[in-house]
Formats: C-alpha cells, structure tokens, sequence
C-alpha cells in the first residue's frame, strides 16, 4: 500500500536534491569563514579587473584631452586620488560580497540540516511501516 505523506516528502527532498541541494552540499563542504574568505579573495580581484577597466575607458574616452595635459596634470595627486577611489571602490564591493556570501551560507546549511531532518523522518517513517508488518518489498 503507498503511504501517500511518504511519497509527498520524497517528492520534495528528489526536488531539492535536483535543483538547490547540489549547490548546497558545494557551499557546506567549506567552513563559513573559509567559504566567505574564498569569495571576498574572488570579489578583490574582480573588483581591481573592473577597476582597471572603467579608469582605461575613461582615459581612452578623453585621451586627447588627457593628452594634452599630461604635462599640466600633477601624476602623484592623481595616482593618490585613484588609489584613494580604488580602496573604498575595493572595500564597499568586499563588504557586500561579504554580507551576500555570509547569508547564503547561513541559507545553505539551514536547507541541509531541513533535508536531513526529512531523511530521518522518511527513515521513521519506513521503520514505522515495517515494525506495522507492512512489507514493503
């Protein structure tokens, strides 16, 4: 006979299984910190990449003019001026990736411990029927 409560939760734990639960298990095999530090190390690099790329198109952008005061323009105020806007650039994106990162984690380990409680209940559940004399063989 089907237990019907049965076949409804092995339906949702195939479902999570297929969609967020490989994504899941990826993010739990790390610890918080070690997941978080990974991805805020990411978020530097993409962040000096995407940095280096905005400040070449606008130099590129206005490269006649930029040209023609480079001999007007004072290198280490404006060296100064972009390390200054690349440090809190860097530093806000960090700090998102950070917040972002550390709630997906929490989201990740909250969803597994949810499905594992489900196995244990489906494993009940089995043991239930068995010890009924239901065989389900």
């Amino acid at each position: 006979m089907l237990n019907e409560e049965r076949i409804k939760l092995m339906t949702r734990m195939a479902s999570y299984e297929d969609n967020e639960g490989r994504k899941n298990v990826a993010v739990s095999r790390h610890f918080r910190s070690d997941y978080v530090s990974l991805q805020v190390i990411k978020a530097i690099i993409c962040a000096t990449i995407a940095y280096m790329i905005v400040c070449g198109a606008y130099i590129y952008y206005d490269f006649e003019e930029f040209m023609s005061n480079i001999y007007k323009i004072d290198l280490l105020d404006l060296a100064a001026k972009m390390l200054k806007y690349y440090v809190i650039f860097t530093v806000a994106y960090c700090v998102l990736v950070y917040i972002a990162f550390s709630v997906k984690y929490g989201k990740a380990k909250k969803n597994l411990k949810r499905y594992f409680n489900n196995l244990k209940l489906l494993g009940a559940m089995y043991n239930k029927e068995d010890e009924e004399g239901n065989n389900f063989q």
